[in-house]
């Protein structure tokens, strides 16, 4: 009977492994969701998907008690900058791991087309550009790991209609099993990091700025 030679397995073994570990790590690279640190330190976004796009918003200032005070809006210059939307309805481009959308500025109230690519698991790069041209970027650095979908954009997406027939069913005095409660973006506690704050941001999609701008 012909066997197999043992050098042969071995080898084809770690190709499977090596594949599987490339394939996740390529898929966590490719997920721009949860909390990025900008590049000169001075705040954290959030970044989650909301509605279908990815939305992004300041999580944590280095500085707590800023406000919005370039904003070309008189009535928005006494907003606070924590919870303040940056990243503005980013949708995936085609083909590429990559968003495209608008980025607001709040050192100058201006709002710039812009794209998000992620570049590793751990990098954001961040592109801006002023009327298509004046482009700038710089790389965020992941401070918290991906979050799934909010229960605001699983509604939006209709991705709750099992959940939504539950109490039906307990209505109906049928017994259900405990749910497990849906990890949303408030369960990233960044203050957990040594950011010296906890989270007073939760789910962004269910900001007020934000929730207005995606239903």
């Amino acid at each position: 009977m012909l066997q197999r030679p043992r050098n042969i397995v071995k080898p084809a073994l770690v190709l499977t492994v090596f594949l599987q570990a490339t394939g996740m790590a390529s898929a966590l690279a490719a997920d721009p969701t949860g909390d990025w640190r900008v590049a000169d330190g001075v705040a954290n976004v959030r970044v989650a998907q909301c509605n279908g796009s990815m939305w992004g918003v300041v999580a944590w200032e280095k500085e707590p008690g800023g406000v919005d005070r370039n904003n070309p809006d008189a009535s928005k210059r006494n907003r606070p900058t924590l919870g303040l939307p940056i990243l503005l309805d980013m949708k995936k481009k085609p083909g590429a791991d990559s968003w495209e959308g608008q980025v607001y500025n709040a050192k100058d109230g201006q709002t710039y087309s812009a794209s998000i690519t992620p570049t590793d698991p751990n990098h954001l790069e961040i592109q801006g550009c002023v009327l298509g041209f004046l482009c700038g970027g710089e790389t965020w650095t992941r401070v918290a790991p991906p979050i799934p979908s909010s229960p605001a954009n699983s509604m939006a997406r209709g991705a709750s209609k099992a959940a939504a027939a539950k109490p039906a069913a307990s209505k109906a005095g049928l017994k259900t099993a405990a749910a497990t409660p849906a990890r949303t973006t408030s369960s990233i506690r960044p203050g957990a990091k040594g950011h010296g704050q906890g989270d007073a941001i939760g789910d962004i999609c269910l900001l007020p700025d934000l929730a207005r701008l995606t239903h």
